[in-house]
């Protein structure tokens, strides 16, 4: 909701701060900005430090956020607060469904999970500018002071009922249960009696003449005892014998390291260093963050520089530095023991297309679609609210998609899944051409193509989350969607930024766009989800 308030409210914000036309792009990217930069810090910190943790940290400082946008007096500080809500909502989104995907481990519960996680994703999208268009009618104001007590309602209720992280303890747990094992000599009676000592005896014989027992009392004869304590002094101790055993047991056979070595040696991320148990905690890659967020920001600039002219220094200037930034992130990510990502995953065709999906989703679906209700209300004069409820047709009937999508996928594997989303999304945009600037008395003609496109995007929105942990190890789950994340935010600040330069030659120009992208994306995901069967998690893949 919070991400697409801004969609029905941009004019009235615009006009509230007299924002030119070429920063308005700004207004709607400062979120999805925060939002890509972060989601991959909050992804590795969920891991490391527990995603329920980090999901309530992050929904009170999104409700603080907001709030702070509530009372923002110029563009700039609007942007800054909504930066710093994308930044809190990586929090909640990495968090959320790291919980998710530890609360079910695979099979078609999480099928059916992650697609009701889809389709809240769906009904936010929906909701947030009815709400907003709603408010506008009084004050647009009001609709991100609603949004900011929402969260901090959302956290302190959180705070109660969510369960604590069983699982999370991870190697600290083994840790304790290893301190209790054979040293202990809990279990073992030779340990018990060695750990009672001499004063416990080896039974009634041990006390000699004075327990009244006759000879047999006293023991054997001295020649009997003296070579009774030779052999002794020759055997071992039991402790010793013990611990002999217990390191024979955990040395494994030559054969067996070889095969552990070389399967070790196949695996994402072979190599790195894994964080130590009851150890320091991995920190976080704030210089791969940086570099991620300058690159981003210097792309972002050059795309909304274009919409006066592509073939000018002013745009082809940040263009290389993003090019140079990005390559500085690949650089970083590689020589960092805690990197945001491991590099290592995108090997894996599955987690490939689950990040290239999740990225033209954003360019090709998201970019489009913020930017169709401001079209609507400029080219027919339509109120925000009217445009909001046009804009729920869309929204709507992906929310009602992605939550009935979890009946597709014992006949539909997440990559598949993923190509008929764009080829649907695709077929709905262009189902668009010529209705988005037309007078008021036209829109019905905008309602199949939003209809379309909106079954689309919600076979899109219940086939991500469940390919991006389904393609990574348990252990990187919130990685894996923070990784799924960021490539959609991503996408949709570049589709944003590239769908308003594109409108100054007319809607139809950015129609056209977005089909071409959303078909790409349909051809990317086919070639590189063919392998990918329905159900299947990263261990059984890798088992196969």
């Amino acid at each position: 909701m919070n991400y697409t308030a801004p969609m029905v409210t941009l004019p009235d914000i615009a006009t509230a701060f007299a924002t030119p036309a070429s920063a308005q792009a700004w207004i709607l990217n400062g979120t999805p900005l925060g939002l890509a930069v972060l989601l991959l810090v909050a992804g590795s910190l969920a891991d490391a430090h527990g995603r329920r943790r980090v999901f309530l940290l992050g929904t009170l400082a999104l409700g603080v956020t907001t709030a702070l946008g509530a009372l923002a007096g110029s563009t700039l500080v609007f942007t800054l607060a909504r930066a710093a809500q994308g930044a809190a909502s990586a929090a909640v989104l990495a968090g959320s469904l790291g919980l998710l995907a530890h609360a079910y481990p695979a099979g078609r519960d999480r099928i059916r999970a992650t697609g009701i996680w889809g389709a809240s994703v769906s009904g936010g999208i929906a909701l947030g500018p009815l709400l907003a268009g709603a408010l506008s009618l009084t004050d647009w104001r009001l609709a991100y002071g609603a949004l900011g007590a929402a969260a901090l309602v959302t956290a302190a209720v959180g705070a109660r009922t969510l369960p604590g992280e069983t699982g999370a303890r991870g190697p600290e747990a083994g840790a304790v249960a290893t301190a209790r094992g054979p040293e202990s000599g809990v279990g073992d009676p030779r340990r018990e009696t060695a750990a009672r000592g001499p004063e416990a005896g080896a039974g009634t014989p041990a006390r000699g003449p004075e327990s009244g027992t006759g000879d047999l009392a006293r023991g054997p004869a001295p020649e009997a005892r003296d070579k009774a304590r030779d052999e002794a002094a020759r055997e071992p101790a039991p402790e010793a014998r013990d611990k002999v055993r217990e390191e024979a047991a955990r040395e494994p056979a030559p054969d067996t390291r070889d095969t552990a070595r070389k399967a070790t040696a196949r695996e994402p991320g072979a190599g790195r260093t894994p964080p130590r148990a009851g150890g320091s905690r991995p920190r976080p890659d704030i210089a791969g963050a940086l570099s991620l967020g300058l690159a981003l920001a210097a792309l972002l600039t050059a795309l909304t520089l274009g919409r006066d002219g592509w073939l000018r220094p002013q745009v082809g200037l940040p263009l290389l530095a993003s090019v140079a930034l990005t390559a500085l992130f690949v650089a970083v990510e590689r020589r960092s023991r805690a990197p945001m990502v491991d590099l290592a995953l995108l090997r894996r065709p599955a987690f490939l297309a689950s990040t290239l999906g999740a990225l033209f989703t954003g360019l090709a679906v998201i970019g489009l679609f913020s930017v169709v209700p401001a079209l609507v209300q400029g080219g027919s004069g339509m109120s925000p609210l009217g445009a909001a409820w046009l804009f729920v047709l869309w929204s709507g009937t992906s929310f009602v998609v992605a939550l009935q999508a979890r009946r597709l996928p014992a006949r539909l594997s997440a990559p598949y899944q993923l190509a008929l989303g764009f080829l649907l999304s695709a077929a709905g945009v262009l189902a668009l051409l010529g209705t988005l600037q037309g007078p008021a008395g036209t829109w019905p003609r905008l309602v199949p193509g939003l209809l379309v496109a909106g079954a689309g995007s919600g076979l899109l929105n219940a086939a991500l989350p469940r390919l991006a942990v389904d393609s990574v190890p348990p252990e990187r789950a919130a990685m894996g969607s923070g990784a799924n994340n960021t490539a959609r935010y991503i996408g949709s600040s570049a589709g944003v930024a590239l769908t308003l330069a594109l409108v100054t030659a007319g809607p139809d120009t950015a129609v056209l766009a977005s089909a071409g992208l959303a078909l790409l994306g349909a051809a990317l995901t086919l070639v590189l989800g063919r392998g990918h069967r329905p159900g299947t998690s990263f261990a059984q893949t890798t088992s196969r």
